[in-house]
């Protein structure tokens, strides 16, 4: 029994904070951690999943901070799956959204413990009660309304309601009774990653089970290495990790995926045995039976898997009926010359997101006319892309019919060009416009209007029962009494 009580762990919650864009996720956990994220990022939008860890009352919390932008729904839901709470953020001048009711769905579906944050009730317009009752329609019924589910009103920017939100996640967590085993092998969950151009791949983790120390070897399904360097969420060395705890592991031989279980293992062989139990699917799709549409190969290159997951989540959203948009390759880490070599034999674009380009790289871009485009936000990266798919869908030109002229004299005959005079019959003709000739109602010919003249003096246009004067350009040699079709022909710009 005592042995037993040795090997329980009171962990710390896990809290996920989820919510609608702009409705003041990033703010409350500012206000809870004073950590400045909303400001570090570009357009207000937090850009990757980040774990933080806070005391309160002398008792750990540790947060899990989810994108709002509606890109990164699946790492929301992988957000949820690895918390203990979630704390639904929702705007008290604005009530319930689509990313409100998208994180609902997700919190219901593993049945997770639930908070409602109404947020921003220090604003003039703040109606915390008209957003519970939004909250009913979505079978999400606070206890002031007589249901289960706590509410706290808060303002991030005052931070009012703070502390009785902390509070409120503390006494969660002790009737949650939230226990892990520490004499069992280390496991948890791979939160973000990247590629460090100083210490290398390097991923963020939240720890489930287990103790996690410095030198012990760890793998997910995708990568494996040792632990060389461990660091707590503000970059701080540490020597362990305890269960809940977001911690940052230097020490994988290659970037693993976001979303996945890592354990520990005894030696590296056996650390690389688990690799092998399942092939990572991160290829580019294969590309058949194209013959008839027009293909965009792009070379993705982004800061950290949470983005490279977001992105190819919205440009998979780009309709692909017209023309195929084909990702042969897409990987973690800055711009490199491969990259430029890859992208000149495949005749792809590189699209970067949040990377850096060396000076090597990017005159040899230049010096191959290597098209490449770095963004800092995901939705202009998929308009960009977006463009260049139309681009390569061929327009759709549309004959439109002007009028007709019949030709009343020939004033002069040269190779491939007359002087004719006639006049309108139908409708009007303009100056270079293209013609068709007809002769006894048979089509002979094709041509072009270059000159236009009325009363011997050049103009843009003759309306209908006028004579005009023309400089006739075409395969054919007019007659008199050939009617000639007058028309232009518009292009339409056609959409994916």
């Amino acid at each position: 029994m005592e042995q037993e009580q040795k090997e329980k762990f009171i962990r710390p919650p896990v809290v996920v904070v989820l919510g609608h864009v702009d409705h003041g996720k990033s703010s409350i956990l500012e206000a809870i951690k004073d950590l400045k994220i909303t400001s570090r990022e570009s357009g207000g939008i937090t850009q990757h999943i980040g774990a933080y860890e806070i005391e309160h009352q002398n008792k750990k919390i540790t947060f899990i901070d989810t994108p709002g932008h509606e890109a990164f729904s699946a790492i929301r839901a992988r957000g949820v799956n690895v918390a203990d709470i979630a704390i639904l953020v929702v705007a008290a001048d604005e009530g319930v959204k689509p990313q409100t009711i998208e994180a609902i769905n997700h919190i219901k579906s593993i049945n997770l413990p639930l908070i409602v944050a109404i947020n921003k009730i220090d604003k003039p317009e703040a109606d915390p009660e008209r957003v519970k009752r939004e909250l009913m329609k979505y079978d999400i019924v606070v206890e002031s309304l007589g249901g289960k589910i706590p509410s706290v009103n808060v303002s991030a920017k005052t931070k009012k309601g703070i502390n009785d939100l902390l509070e409120m996640i503390l006494l969660m967590a002790e009737m949650e009774n939230l226990e892990a085993d520490i004499s069992s092998i280390a496991e948890g969950v791979i939160i973000e990653s990247y590629l460090d151009s100083l210490t290398g791949p390097t991923a963020t983790i939240i720890l489930q089970k287990g103790i996690l120390k410095k030198g012990d070897i760890i793998a997910t399904q995708s990568a494996f290495g040792k632990v060389k360097i461990l660091k707590d969420f503000q970059g701080k060395i540490i020597e362990k990790c305890l269960p809940s705890m977001p911690a940052i592991v230097i020490g994988f031989e290659s970037v693993p995926i976001v979303g996945e279980i890592f354990k520990t293992f005894e030696t590296i062989e056996k650390a690389k045995e688990n690799i092998k139990k399942e092939e990572i699917k991160n290829n580019p799709k294969k590309i058949e039976n194209i013959e008839e549409k027009k293909v965009l190969n792009l070379i993705l290159k982004a800061d950290v898997f949470g983005s490279l997951e977001a992105i190819k989540k919205s440009l998979e959203s780009i309709p692909q009926e017209k023309v195929i948009l084909n990702i042969i390759k897409q990987e973690v880490g800055d711009i490199n010359e491969s990259d430029i070599k890859l992208a000149k034999t495949s005749d792809a674009i590189i699209i970067g997101f949040r990377v850096k380009i060396n000076s090597i790289v990017k005159n040899l871009a230049l010096r191959e006319k290597i098209r490449i485009r770095n963004f800092d936000i995901i939705y202009e990266l998929v308009q960009s892309v977006r463009d260049s798919l139309e681009k390569l869908i061929e327009p759709e030109i549309t004959k439109v019919i002007l009028g007709k002229v019949k030709i009343l004299a020939i004033f002069k005959t040269e190779k491939n060009r007359q002087i004719i005079g006639g006049k309108v019959i139908d409708g009007k003709v303009k100056r270079g416009a293209m013609i068709t000739v007809f002769r006894n109602e048979e089509k002979i010919g094709e041509g072009k209007i270059i000159k236009l003249q009325k009363d011997k003096k050049d103009t843009d246009e003759v309306l209908k029962g006028y004579e005009c004067g023309m400089l006739f350009e075409g395969n054919i040699k007019i007659e008199i009494g050939d009617i000639l079709e007058v028309y232009i022909e518009e292009k339409n710009k056609k959409e994916l």
